[in-house]
């Protein structure tokens, strides 16, 4: 692929949680003078940091980065609102002379950024989610598919793959309040052209258990770095009902209500993290236009960093001095 000159120059750092994103965006914007957007629904929340591997000072190592900390804790945000922010953010880079580059593990996100999707006319009806996420509970999310593919078979299918009772509920909404199904949506929004040329890098392992390690290893350090104290503030507060999703904390109720140990709630994480990592790839591997890196392959991660470096020279990005 070739950068478009007509169109905003973008790089893209995705991949599943604990695939090394975070120190990869911060050593390619150090070469290629970029500033950080991060696209992950869950840093965007203040007081929210160990449980969603926020970047740390250290980490950042000064990079400008955009969009973290930005929401309170109890404020619901939308897909809609981060397209909109992440678009001005953009600008204010580009206008900088300097490149954007976008980096996290929201899919939603970055394909509704990417791809130009249009908000302008998105309904919400609160009464009849609710009354879905009650079905959901009672009959399960395979009752909700049937429901969907009565008038979006296409969505049904692809929704079946995940069964995120969240995304069907979303889909049934959107058709019950605009007559349009969401897999029509989807071909609208394609139509319009993005202003964007993004160069995507996809992180991940080749052998998927040296990914579950990292993510072991990382919920192990979360616990050191003082998972359970965040999570203890964290939950005596007011959640949205987005930010109450965030994985880390829910996991380790059960712990503080006495209903469990410890270590029962910690490996109940681990779990839930290594699915949430499956659930990341499954919505990323639909992009053929995403240049994968298998970090294992690799015999160091100085490799990694100049091959990443090298194929984005490829690609018409210029590096500093």
């Amino acid at each position: 692929m070739t950068v478009n000159k007509n169109k905003i120059k973008l790089i893209t750092v995705l991949g599943p949680t604990a695939s090394g994103k975070t120190a990869l965006s911060v050593e390619i914007a150090k070469v290629f003078n970029c500033e950080i957007i991060s696209a992950d629904s869950m840093q965007i929340y203040k007081g929210m940091n160990i449980a969603t591997a926020k970047p740390t000072k250290d980490e950042i190592q000064s990079i400008t980065h955009h969009l973290i900390d930005i929401v309170e804790s109890d404020k619901k945000y939308s897909v809609a609102q981060f397209v909109a922010d992440a678009r001005k953010a953009i600008d204010e880079i580009s206008a900088r002379g300097k490149t954007p580059l976008i980096c996290g593990g929201t899919g939603l996100y970055i394909d509704s950024l990417l791809n130009n999707v249009d908000f302008s006319t998105e309904n919400s009806d609160e009464n009849l989610r609710t009354e879905l996420q009650i079905t959901a509970q009672e009959k399960g999310a395979d009752y909700l598919l049937e429901m969907l593919s009565e008038f979006d078979i296409e969505s049904a299918k692809r929704l079946s793959k995940e069964k995120n009772v969240k995304r069907i509920i979303r889909a049934i909404e959107v058709y019950k309040t605009t007559g349009i199904t969401q897999t029509e949506q989807n071909k609208i929004a394609l139509k319009n052209e993005s202003p964007y040329d993004s160069v995507k890098i996809g992180l991940t392992c080749k052998d998927r258990q040296k990914l579950y390690d990292r993510i072991n290893l990382r919920v192990d350090n979360m616990i050191k770095d003082g998972l359970i104290a965040e999570c203890e503030q964290v939950i005596s507060k007011p959640l949205s009902k987005t930010a109450v999703m965030a994985i880390g904390y829910k996991e380790l109720i059960p712990y503080f209500k006495g209903e469990k140990t410890l270590s029962e709630c910690i490996e109940k994480l681990k779990t839930e993290t290594r699915r949430y990592a499956k659930r990341q790839l499954t919505w990323f591997r639909r992009d053929e236009s995403i240049n994968w890196v298998y970090t294992d392959i690799f015999k160091s991660t100085n490799e990694i960093y100049e091959y990443v470096f090298s194929l984005l020279e490829k690609e018409g990005f210029v590096k500093n001095g």
